[in-house]
């Protein structure tokens, strides 16, 4: 019988997204979005004797509805969560849920995360993935997307790293789980960070 897998807890998750977002990669990952190639400029238009409102731009068009639509968040789920039971389940239990699986954009796994914070509920407990209820940290709650199958754990890894990011923007200087202990801390305030880093990742192409 194979020896079981070990299971990362949200502290350990914490750790990983604040190397990951420290390391080369992730510096690799910022400059792939930030450094893109632009794109051709239109031909010239014959002169018209009056000034077309293209001249007004400094963008070409076409990169101007590209960005556009690259930077548009992904739509909410479809797919529901797991009733009530699933939010206590032992998390091994829903390990067939991964079988097949397409792999996800971040912005996607991070989607699926909010969804674990409004459906299963969200909780500052520290060092507890979950409480009685089923509820779940931020950290818990890309841990338990994961789990049920939305998104790799390379994509878990960078969907936190996000999360750091949009954190380090805010001023925040410490790992997510202090953040989400911090005294005060609501749920609301939760779910509204899971929104702004979808946002960030999607606007990345992430």
């Amino acid at each position: 019988m194979p020896p079981a897998v070990s299971l990362p807890d949200p502290d350990t998750l914490d750790r990983e997204a604040a190397a990951l977002y420290e390391s080369a990669t992730w510096q690799r990952i910022v400059t792939d979005w930030t450094t893109r190639e632009p794109l051709a400029a239109p031909p010239d238009e014959p002169a018209t004797g009056t000034e077309s409102w293209r001249d007004l731009l400094t963008v070409p068009v076409d990169r101007l509805v590209a960005d556009a639509l690259h930077a548009l968040p992904p739509p909410p789920p479809a797919e529901r969560l797991p009733g009530r039971l699933g939010a206590v389940l032992p998390d091994r239990l829903h390990a067939w849920r991964r079988v097949g699986r397409p792999e996800l954009r971040p912005s996607v796994h991070l989607g699926y995360a909010r969804l674990v914070l409004t459906e299963w509920g969200w909780q500052n407990a520290p060092y507890k993935l979950r409480d009685v209820r089923g509820a779940r940290c931020v950290c818990g709650a890309l841990l338990a997307a994961h789990r049920l199958g939305h998104g790799s754990a390379t994509t878990m890894n960078e969907s936190a790293a996000w999360i750091m990011a949009e954190l380090r923007s805010r001023g925040w200087q410490d790992l997510i789980g202090p953040w989400n202990r911090a005294p005060g801390r609501t749920a609301a305030d939760a779910v509204a960070l899971l929104d702004a880093t979808i946002h960030r990742a999607a606007h990345a192409g992430r």
